[in-house]
């Protein structure tokens, strides 16, 4: 492809930094924002809107604005909020209405209007500002306006053709969802936002509503793709559409029809750019992204691209660095909107999987669906929703849901929070010494209850590196004891898991810091795997796939391990069958080759781990809990996928498996995982409420606050935190102090008590 195309086509240098002249691709509000604000800049500025629609034509109903992007919008153009604002449709409620009970919460500001009228007010602001409106009219080829133009805005939408004639440079990824939906419209108000199901024959559906005039309110039905063709939709015109839609949400409707504007079931497209500016053009709105509408975010993104876009102009001496600095600016919000996004619609296409659940956890569930409403700000929101959710999930009164007591077996942890397992390798020929003591006990100290060990390997082959702990060995079963018997008797309450594991094809290597995953640079021991595949050819080495003989011994390692655990005191012995170690390499169809009983399917690939988890629950003591950590996917085409989670939570259960400390990933170094906040608790949820099996979240839970909302919400029993424990020890005393409880829970050590307070930090006069 040609290099960048100048200003109007000329060769090299720097374009100017407030263009004169302005193509904008693409009529919806962002482009029509965008072309207001920037003549608005500048009157000298040519600006010329194409939009192949009638000035007239639009698609859906109403539109809903955040507080945030009003502000922004009333700083821009007062003259455009002033006329928004007299239009603004608000409210503060939400109902949910699931299996004909209707659950309210309040305290959430809405403000919507109808998306006919919404173009109205910027056609006028940019007819009074002398934008050119080019309605009925295709624009010129993308590199027919790049050269006519010093800057071409491209805001055509999820389907820019704009994007599409440079996609060689834009580099756009499109992924098309599971659920199909349509866009109606309703002729009465609403009085809340409403969600409501429909559980039928064929499956469940969805409903999304909203008023956004006086007389008139949006309708949104989706459904999964197989149960929209069950139910027949797919067949259905546009009319039979409406009207089967009114049928199943009659309730909602009170009887009232349903009407159609240019509708059509149609599957939700999540659009993302590596780059989204190329010479002087450049995408804003859904051209550049997109985020699914249950968020009600596609017009907001679009706005707040437009003002970021003009402020960005203004700011910068020339056009390419200005384009370079919105996509900087912009780039972190969109990408934090987009997870968001992507959390609540996965949570919908979920749907079937959540309708059991008691109403108003269902409900509390559904509003923290995107992590951004959360447990905290729903207590400021609605305390006495807040508080009849948490009484229906056991919170005693003035406790945090964190701070409820959970019992496995014949172990009752005192609050829910793990120390995630975090390899240190400090160790000696396997032996725990005084920095494991001081590790695991300041964290028994500060408050959790439940404190895992780093994967405790069963043999010396078994080790990731030569400073990994293991458990072959009295010796070493002596020096844990040590440990086991300071948190019993200094942090009483606190319990002490083992993780056990082995290596597999990821063992012999350098210490993380010395170069994680590279091999030793000398003394160097033979690695076994399920497979003779290594980890990376040509860095790692091959391992020796294990036979029958092999097998038995490595059964029997855990084994022996398991014992000599139950004899050093510990309280809960986890099985570490993720990130590609041993076991976890029998388990994904990318490290499992075998042709033999161990291997082909996932019942045979479970073969192995499940002998191993029989032995171990056999030695381990009955009272004492047995959980077992797995990678729930390898974030990798072809690797073990949600659905084979749940199908090995569930076989692990059988065999013994108290809960399932669900993490991903980690078994390929060519995985491609989607990182964000509580990224990986989608995978417990869906297990959890897929088999009933209690489960471990993990995965950037940072603070407490998430905690509470995934336990509230129904997403897990216990979280597990890792890097925030690292930066504070005491971590869960913390968080009851930032909570105000001061319960049996989380009690501070007679030594600590006069610290249970925060220091003040200085002068308060």
């Amino acid at each position: 492809m040609a290099g960048p195309v100048t200003a109007r086509g000329a060769p090299g240098g720097p374009r100017p930094a407030s263009p004169s002249r302005i193509a904008v691709v693409g009529g919806g509000p962002g482009g029509l924002y965008a072309a207001a604000l920037l003549k608005r800049r500048d009157p000298r500025r040519e600006v010329t809107v194409w939009e192949r629609n009638a000035p007239t034509d639009t698609f859906g109903f109403g539109v809903v604005l955040s507080d945030e992007t009003l502000g922004g919008i009333r700083d821009a153009d007062p003259v455009v909020y002033a006329a928004l604002d007299r239009e603004l449709v608000r409210w503060e409620d939400i109902d949910v209405v699931h299996r004909g009970r209707r659950t309210t919460s309040t305290g959430h500001a809405f403000a919507a209007l109808g998306r006919r009228r919404l173009l109205e007010i910027l056609h006028a602001r940019c007819a009074d500002l002398g934008v050119r409106l080019r309605f009925r009219a295709e624009a010129p080829p993308a590199a027919e306006l790049a050269a006519g133009n010093d800057l071409v805005v491209a805001a055509d939408g999820v389907h820019s053709r704009t994007r599409q004639a440079y996609a060689a440079h834009f580099r756009p990824r499109i992924t098309t969802h599971r659920c199909r939906y349509i866009w109606l419209a309703a002729d009465f108000a609403l009085d809340a936002f409403r969600f409501e199901t429909a559980e039928t024959g064929h499956g469940v559906l969805q409903l999304h509503a909203y008023p956004y005039e006086s007389g008139s309110s949006t309708v949104i039905v989706e459904a999964r793709e197989e149960v929209w063709r069950a139910a027949g939709l797919h067949v259905l015109d546009e009319a039979g559409s409406a009207a089967r839609c009114a049928e199943l949400f009659a309730g909602t409707l009170g009887g009232r029809r349903l009407r159609a504007n240019n509708s059509a079931w149609t599957a939700f497209r999540t659009v993302v750019n590596d780059r989204w500016s190329y010479g002087n053009t450049v995408l804003i709105g859904d051209a550049a992204h997109t985020a699914h509408f249950s968020i009600g975010s596609g017009t907001k993104l679009a706005v707040e691209d437009a003002l970021a876009l003009a402020d960005n102009l203004d700011a910068h001496r020339t056009t390419d660095e200005a384009l370079a600095a919105y996509e900087a600016a912009r780039r972190p919000a969109v990408a934090s909107t987009q997870r968001a996004a992507a959390a609540s619609l996965h949570w919908f296409e979920e749907l079937a999987d959540r309708v059991d659940r008691p109403p108003r956890r269902f409900a509390f569930d559904l509003l923290t669906r995107s992590r951004r409403v959360t447990h905290a700000n729903l207590r400021l929101r609605d305390p006495a929703f807040t508080a009849t959710v948490e009484d229906d999930f056991g919170c005693p009164p003035g406790t945090p849901p964190m701070f409820t007591p959970f019992r496995l077996r014949g172990l009752t942890l005192r609050n829910r929070i793990v120390v995630s397992p975090m390899d240190l390798y400090v160790a000696q020929d396997g032996v725990p010494g005084d920095f494991h003591l001081v590790h695991l006990g300041s964290r028994a100290l500060g408050g959790a209850g439940l404190v895992m060990t780093e994967m405790v390997c069963v043999s010396p082959t078994g080790r990731i590196t030569p400073g990994c702990t293991g458990l072959w060995t009295d010796e070493q079963a002596a020096a844990w004891s040590r440990i086991t018997d300071f948190v019993h008797t200094s942090a009483p309450g606190a319990a002490l898991g083992v993780q056990l594991g082995h290596s597999g094809r990821k063992g012999s290597t350098r210490r993380m810091w010395e170069g994680i995953d590279r091999p030793l640079p000398e003394g160097n021991w033979p690695l076994v795997a399920a497979s003779p595949l290594p980890y990376r050819p040509g860095v790692n080495q091959t391992p020796t796939a294990l036979d029958r003989t092999g097998l038995t011994a490595v059964r029997e390692e855990f084994t022996a391990a398991a014992r000599r655990a139950a004899r050093s005191g510990f309280d809960l012995l986890e099985l570490h069958a993720a990130h590609g170690y041993l076991l976890s390499g029998f388990l994904s169809p990318l490290t499992n080759h075998r042709t033999d009983a161990y291997g082909g399917d996932l019942e045979g690939r479970l073969r192995f781990p499940l002998e191993v988890l029989d032995a171990v629950r056999e030695a381990w003591p009955d009272d004492r809990p047995l959980t077992v950590r797995i990678s729930a996917t390898d974030w990798a085409e072809g690797g073990t996928t949600a659905e084979d989670a749940v199908t090995i939570a569930r076989a692990l259960a059988a065999h013994g498996a108290d809960a399932i400390d669900v993490s991903t990933g980690q078994v390929v170094p060519h995985e491609t995982p989607a990182h964000g906040r509580s990224y990986q608790a989608p995978y417990a949820d869906r297990i959890r409420n897929e088999t009933g099996v209690p489960v471990i979240a993990v995965g950037a839970i940072s603070s407490w606050d998430d905690v509470n909302s995934l336990l509230l919400a129904g997403r897990a029993d216990l979280c597990a935190l890792a890097r925030p424990h690292l930066y504070d020890p005491h971590w869960t005393l913390h968080a009851a102090a930032e909570q105000g409880y001061e319960g049996p829970a989380a009690p501070w050590p007679a030594p600590y008590r006069a610290g249970s307070r925060r220091p003040p930090t200085g002068r308060r006069d």
